[in-house]
């Protein structure tokens, strides 16, 4: 939303809520891959494209609470209609800012309403059941929305990296062969497929950080006291693997980004504006689902008018 040229905290404040979901319709179709056949990586920056200075604080802090507000506002009426689900996925490199993305976009979300899963690295169980078992458990249910910290696409990006783990993973030897990675996109694309058959609406958000940036971020986290905790000696490590993440990247985008399950390639070199275009794209995603509070039949009407005579005439 900074992006826009005369744009204040002010003038946002005075936007009706029609008008912020068309600016954020505007602002996630500059990252909306869709049809992923012809996606390049290389043809989406890591930065949004301009020098963010003090004066764009408020800017940011208005734009994102807009945001935040019609999203609180858009899950009400998901939930109220009970019939479509939102699960959004988020991947990206280490230190990219999903956390704070989460945390920060969802702020106003009803807990109630909404389910936030971690995906770590599969145990035992999860290694006995095929590679989505585990995130098909964590599925949000009607009227819900469920928010994917890493997901079934690291079985196509770290273990793609990182090919001994294929090892580990209990399948028998003759299904292990070069077709494997072209096979696990194609049932990824055919479960978020028949996932919108059945009223889950899929989005992916890729927060596309920059190395260098990324370097500066594990500085900080060695640096400032604070944030030590944050930091793995394993981040480091993956860095030497950016070129071969990078290639799985573009080619699980170009293989499973499509109209009803989109990617969302989001420049994360600054915090405040990817916080923005995340909230963007989920508000674009759930204003496509058309979502109406349910009416009720005459009958429910009548029902509804008799309850309010009984309550107005209790005597205190």
């Amino acid at each position: 939303m900074a992006n826009d040229k005369n744009l204040t905290a002010k003038s946002l404040r005075k936007m009706s809520d029609s008008e912020l979901i068309k600016r954020a319709k505007k602002i996630s179709n500059r990252y909306c891959v869709g049809n992923g056949k012809d996606f390049k990586l290389k043809d989406f920056s890591t930065d949004p494209k301009k020098t963010f200075g003090p004066e764009d604080k408020p800017i940011f802090k208005e734009a994102l609470q807009q945001g935040v507000d019609i999203l609180a506002e858009l899950q009400e009426v998901l939930y109220a209609q009970d019939k479509w689900s939102v699960l959004v996925v988020f991947q990206a490199m280490d230190a990219a800012g999903k956390d704070g993305a989460i945390k920060h976009v969802l702020s106003g979300i009803n807990p109630q309403g909404c389910h936030v899963t971690s995906f770590k690295a599969p145990n035992s169980e999860e290694l006995d059941h095929d590679f989505l078992w585990r995130c098909t458990k964590e599925l949000p249910g009607r009227g819900k929305i469920g928010i994917f910290n890493r997901s079934y696409y690291e079985e196509v990006l770290v273990v793609r990296v990182h090919e001994e783990i294929l090892k580990h993973q209990k399948l028998p030897e003759k299904l292990i062969t070069k077709k494997i990675w072209d096979q696990r996109l194609e049932d990824i694309r055919n479960f978020e497929k028949y996932l919108h058959r059945n009223g889950t609406k899929v989005i992916k958000i890729f927060l596309n950080v920059s190395k260098e940036e990324q370097k500066q971020r594990f500085l900080e986290r060695i640096n400032e006291p604070d944030k030590n905790w944050k930091f793995s000696s394993g981040d480091v490590k993956e860095r030497g693997y950016w070129n071969h993440y990078m290639k799985a990247y573009e080619d699980a985008i170009q293989q499973t980004s499509t109209k009803d399950s989109p990617w969302y390639v989001i420049p994360a070199d600054n915090k405040p504006y990817a916080r923005i275009a995340v909230a963007s794209a989920i508000i674009h995603a759930m204003d496509e689902l058309e979502l109406v509070y349910p009416s009720l039949s005459e009958q429910e009407q009548s029902k509804l008018q008799e309850m309010k005579t009984l309550l107005m005439e209790e005597k205190e």
